[in-house]
């Protein structure tokens, strides 16, 4: 079993602040490595000979800032994202946790996920967007931005190509939820300590291994989502899809088929070397974006250390500490000005 913890004295806008920061940082970061990783599952002639070549290829062709491309509209779609699934996932938690507060991993990895696919729905244009940023050629672009990326795909192809792709999206989410789950219950025998003693550094590694072993299980609806969202007879080379075909079933067959089994994994290796700089970027700068909020509501001395400061309340949540210290002033006030008199 474990609890459902949050720290109270940073708020929700905060926490939201914190999270949106440290995951543009790290998308930033590894976008090159995703760029790779899309390229590879659509199948451009880029990665043609090889993913070792492919950057360089493309710098070639398009220029250093091509290893960027879609990048903003992963940023943006960012902060939609994790207020709908923080907010999803708050009210699943709740539903899950029993009556003494206490949540199993199973339905915590049960409620991440469910809240993963209602902000996935619900943002998924963005992510066709990115995917279309990515596979054309900068040079000679179909869409100038994402507003008009938006507006072409709309009246070109109608709003369904906007959701080209949710299905093995959604699908994806089982294996991705099964492969967390077996690595979480398996943690304490990996580790051989109970849960509850483990280090930032193996809540770290934990992470990492978690996220690699259900990004390598939900890998191939991955690749077929990113096909369907490339695929598009508006597009130059049909979106440079490597394979054609009617849905997502079809999707499958003619990847298979064409490519082999390992043709649904294409791209994993990227994918797999984004994980520990993606997780390490995103939990450093959390964390310090965090002492940096906990700095300013008053709880400790300096976002460079994690000193508590003398005489504050650590139970307190930051509305009933600017209460007190209102209170406190007020308090003070009136005697000050009477010695004063």
């Amino acid at each position: 079993m474990a609890t459902w913890r949050r720290d109270s004295r940073v708020t929700a806008v905060q926490r939201l602040g914190c999270a949106a920061l440290a995951g543009a940082l790290s998308l930033s970061l590894t976008a090159p490595l995703e760029l790779l990783t899309v390229l590879a599952q659509v199948g451009t002639w880029h990665c043609r000979r090889g993913l070792r070549r492919a950057g360089p290829s493309l710098c070639r062709a398009e220029g250093l800032r091509a290893l960027w491309k879609g990048n903003l509209t992963a940023c943006l779609r960012l902060f939609p994202y994790s207020s709908l699934q923080l907010a999803a996932s708050r009210r699943l938690v709740i539903l899950f946790t029993d009556e003494l507060g206490h949540i199993s991993h199973w339905r915590a990895i049960m409620a991440g996920s469910l809240a993963g696919m209602v902000a996935t729905i619900v943002t998924y244009p963005t992510d066709v967007i990115k995917t279309r940023l990515i596979v054309q050629n900068r040079l000679e672009p179909s869409y100038e931005g994402i507003v008009h990326a938006f507006y072409k795909i709309y009246h070109q192809e109608g709003l369904l190509a906007l959701y080209r792709g949710v299905s093995p999206a959604i699908l994806g989410a089982v294996p991705f939820s099964a492969g967390s789950f077996f690595v979480y219950i398996n943690l304490d025998k990996i580790w051989q300590e109970p849960i509850v003693h483990f280090t930032p550094l193996q809540n770290f590694i934990n992470g990492c291994v978690a996220a690699a072993v259900a990004q390598t299980l939900s890998f191939p609806f991955e690749t077929v989502k990113r096909k369907m969202q490339a695929q598009s007879p508006w597009l130059p080379h049909c979106g440079a899809v490597d394979v054609y075909f009617t849905g997502m079933a079809d999707c499958f067959r003619q990847t298979v088929k064409n490519k082999g089994v390992l043709g649904l994994w294409s791209g994993l290796t990227p994918s797999l070397l984004k994980i520990v700089p993606y997780f390490g970027v995103m939990f450093s700068t959390f964390e310090f974006c965090k002492r940096v909020c906990l700095y300013r509501n008053g709880y400790i001395e300096s976002p460079l250390n994690y000193k508590l400061t003398p005489g504050v309340d650590q139970s307190l949540q930051p509305r009933e500490l600017r209460e007190l210290k209102r209170l406190r002033r007020e308090n003070f006030e009136p005697r000050k000005s009477a010695l004063e008199n």
